[in-house]
């Protein structure tokens, strides 16, 4: 994993894990600019996206009343489990959540699961491809989840002003929580901040978790001997398989959360 004529030390290896393949490296824009895309995260969450929609399309093409397959009955034991969270928690009326929530708590945890591949497993042959750098986390690179973030963010405006008006979602933030004219700047402040708040933290959150735990897997990799590594990695990947699961779920849940609060009409 070192240049041509380096010799491959601990940091070198940690660095060389923890950079994108980005077009910066690869000379399509100046380096470090503000418009290098990270190849590696886009390439891996796409291609993650169209596994879940074909397994999940195969899966109810060949659905049968009779008695399901493992993969079904996982499928709609899924589906049910999603359903019963929007159901507790969402409280408007809105086709679009449901399946969005599914689509949000399938794809992230696929997407973490990747955290479980071997750290050289895919980087060390698309090296030998010319390919210099590979990270295949797409939830530890931060671009990724704040883009999830936004889209979420997004959605929650279309429908605060959807629902309430451009007039009441404008009054939400004026006159709250203070109903008084002279607390309006105070309470543009307070309720814009916390609008803000919401996909930064959301999207946050999940980098943090992924990143701290690839981190820890390529620490394992660098500073241990081959023969080793499985004593530091098995039970890290065993506890990481808790981690990968919940950072799917509360990212669902939130959502699901910030959308409801979308759809509350205060007067």
């Amino acid at each position: 994993m070192a240049a041509p004529g380096e010799a491959l030390t601990p940091s070198s290896y940690i660095s060389h894990h923890l950079t994108n393949l980005s077009t910066d490296k690869l000379g399509l824009v100046g380096d470090g600019s503000f418009w290098s895309v990270h190849i590696d995260s886009l390439f891996f969450s796409v291609l993650i996206g169209f596994g879940f929609l074909w397994l999940f399309r195969s899966v109810a093409k060949k659905a049968t009343t009779g008695v399901p397959g493992k993969l079904q009955c996982f499928v709609e034991m899924l589906v049910e489990f999603v359903d019963e969270n929007v159901r507790e928690t969402f409280h408007g009326k809105n086709p679009l959540i449901a399946p969005l929530a599914l689509t949000i708590f399938v794809w992230i945890f696929l997407m973490n699961t990747m955290d479980l591949v071997p750290i050289d497993f895919i980087p060390y042959p698309a090296e030998l491809l010319g390919i210099p750098y590979m990270k295949v986390v797409p939830t530890a690179d931060v671009n990724i989840t704040l883009a999830m973030a936004l889209g979420v963010f997004f959605l929650m405006i279309y429908y605060s002003i959807k629902v309430k008006g451009i007039g009441g979602f404008a009054k939400e933030l004026a006159l709250h929580p203070f109903n008084h004219p002279i607390m309006i700047p105070f309470n543009l402040l307070l309720e814009v901040v916390s609008l803000l708040a919401k996909p930064i933290s959301l999207g946050m959150r999940l980098f943090g978790n992924m990143f701290a735990g690839e981190v820890v897997f390529i620490l394992i990799a660098a500073l241990l001997p081959w023969w080793a590594q499985w004593l530091g990695s098995l039970p890290w990947a065993i506890f990481h398989i808790l981690v990968i699961t919940i950072q799917a779920f509360v990212f669902m849940m939130l959502t699901i959360v910030y959308l409801s609060q979308a759809h509350e009409d205060s007067h």
